[in-house]
């Protein structure tokens, strides 16, 4: 699963491709910190895109 979207409603919610949510205690800059050193671990960063980066105007 990655993540679609983080967002703080005011709890950190994580929103997963699946559409599943996971409510998280870690602000939402934490969780993209470590979600973006775990892809870079990986490998993944050049595949992966912001959300909101093409097909919205």
């Amino acid at each position: 699963m990655f993540i679609e979207r983080i967002e703080s409603f005011p709890d950190t919610t994580i929103t997963l491709t699946n559409q599943k949510k996971l409510f998280v205690k870690e602000s939402e800059q934490e969780v993209s910190q470590i979600a973006t050193q775990f892809y870079q671990s990986i490998g993944l960063m050049p595949f992966l895109r912001e959300t909101g980066d093409q097909n919205e105007s």
